[in-house]
């Protein structure tokens, strides 16, 4: 298995990288540099890149090394997958030698030995990088590969830079890794590298759109402990988070912003959720809190321009309406930008790789308090109920408030139901499918309904907003707020009716 961390760096940073002291002060020798090719090889239908698998044939002088990697998995910019690698005499894959290296019918076996696939391969984009590779050793022991790549993924007439530090773990801990990359982020400002070559050379000449990506679901085992609990339920809501970036640093991307805030709000639910037994850093909960403000606001500009002005405009037509829509669209692109440089920054960087570290050091076990450690062994099912019930409770305490219910109490109403449904999701695999998807399922129809309306308190401020800055649209927005009132009265009706619905659902057992 291949583990290695990979960085992104600017090309004006790299002589500060090669000067960098702790270069300089684990190296065991001076670097070696050597120019590359690398040829990579797939069918016209990609099918090696749909079943995870990249295959590349390499040249270095006059050696050709054929490399296939495949599986394993990609978080925080930590790659870790298995990789088989031979010599071959020319700029061609040798399937035969491969399968060698390769499990006996296992799956990776299968793909490279299919007669269909082996048939139809053939060169589809390449990479010419010049390399310098460095041998460190750090103080613990551990022994890592540094190597800095500048060049071009390059396919038919397309082309693009590449410029990047790669940390591959030879011996030793990935732990580690994280903890190197953390101190050279001191004086370089470094960017986490999730794609691979292989993945931009798929992509060039095409469509750089990057979808939003929901949260996996999360398949928990009742023998898990509730550490292994923790570490599954907070790495997965932070790889959401992640796997959303690319998407919000392009700065057009509404629904990967949207995703990441997702992300973002599972993650406070998870820490609420175990908080008797995880104690949170404060400085990584304030990086934190910094990422959710520097997307907030976006996402709330966003929602009234193309979700609260665009339902009017279906029933409203006038000129000054889709003014106000593009003076709420102009405030949205703006934020936007905001979003996307918090994330394309050193500082979002810190908090990938803090994070990366927290969690999988352990040091959230460090910091529990004193006697509650025994908590860790207790049986997950019991554990989710008594977190689930506790979660019920809170909310049908709230939702009786709702027949007469002002903005705030709805607030408070939403908050527990948003919290009960992501606290559901997580533990849902432990209870029987058909009744936890009708829990649910109800509880995100009351979520909903308690978000449209509390779409249209934020809008109402947002709309006083742009009164401020173009008092020409007055008129119209009293009118739009007014509107909204008046809409809202009927949503009141339909949140009690979806309350009482709620009521009628038990907990899954």
């Amino acid at each position: 298995m291949e583990v290695e961390l990979k960085l992104l760096i600017h090309p004006q940073d790299v002589q500060s990288f090669k000067k960098h002291p702790l270069i300089r002060k684990y190296a065991q020798a001076n670097p070696v540099e050597q120019n590359q090719l690398d040829i990579y090889f797939d069918t016209d239908d990609h099918d090696l890149k749909k079943c995870g698998a990249g295959l590349r044939v390499r040249q270095v002088g006059k050696t050709w090394t054929q490399t296939l990697k495949a599986g394993g998995n990609v978080a925080n910019g930590l790659h870790q997958r298995h990789e088989w690698e031979s010599q071959v005499h020319k700029p061609e894959p040798d399937l035969y030698a491969l399968r060698k290296l390769i499990d006996v019918h296992g799956e990776w076996d299968e793909l490279i030995a299919s007669p269909r696939i082996a048939a139809r391969l053939h060169p589809i984009f390449t990479t010419s990088v010049h390399r310098t590779i460095w041998q460190l050793q750090l103080p613990s022991g551990d022994e890592i590969e540094c190597v800095l790549d500048e060049g071009n993924v390059n396919k038919l007439n397309y082309s693009e830079p590449i410029c990047e530090i790669e940390l591959e773990l030879k011996s030793g801990k990935a732990l580690h890794l994280f903890d190197f990359a953390l101190e050279l982020l001191k004086k370089l400002p470094l960017r986490i590298g999730n794609e691979n070559k292989a993945e931009r050379g798929y992509a060039l000449n095409t469509s750089r759109k990057f979808a939003a990506v929901k949260a996996e679901g999360l398949l928990l085992s009742k023998k898990m402990s509730i550490n292994q609990v923790f570490e599954a339920i907070a790495g997965n809501c932070f790889q959401q988070i992640q796997a959303n970036a690319a998407g919000v640093a392009g700065a057009d991307n509404i629904d990967s912003l949207h995703q990441m805030r997702i992300g973002l709000r599972r993650l406070r639910s998870a820490f609420k959720l175990f908080e008797e037994v995880i104690v949170v850093p404060d400085d990584l909960q304030q990086e934190l809190d910094w990422l959710s403000d520097a997307i907030s606001e976006a996402r709330d500009w966003d929602v009234l321009a193309t979700k609260t002005l665009e339902s009017i405009r279906l029933e409203v037509h006038d000129s000054e309406l889709e003014e106000v829509k593009q003076a709420a669209l102009t405030k949205a692109a703006a934020l936007h930008r905001v979003a996307a440089e918090a994330v394309d920054s050193a500082r979002y960087t810190r908090l990938v790789l803090s994070f990366a570290r927290w969690l999988q050091g352990n040091e959230w076990r460090e910091s529990l308090p004193q006697l509650k450690g025994k908590d860790l062994k207790k049986r997950l099912k019991m554990f989710s109920r008594d977190m689930l019930e506790h979660d019920q409770r809170r909310l049908k305490k709230r939702g009786h408030q709702l027949k007469d219910a002002d903005a705030q109490t709805r607030h408070r109403v939403r908050i527990a139901a948003k919290k009960m449904r992501y606290d559901t999701e997580f533990f849902q695999s432990l209870y029987p499918s058909k009744e936890t998807k009708a829990y649910v399922a109800a509880l995100a129809e009351l979520q909903d309904s308690l978000g449209s309306l509390n779409d249209v308190a934020v809008g109402d401020d947002l709309l006083l907003e742009i009164e401020k800055d173009q008092s020409g649209l007055t008129g119209m927005t009293g009118f739009i707020r007014g509107y909204l009132a008046a809409r809202a009265a009927e949503d009141e009706q339909k949140v009690k009716k979806l309350w009482k619905k709620f009521k009628s659902k038990h907990l899954p057992k």
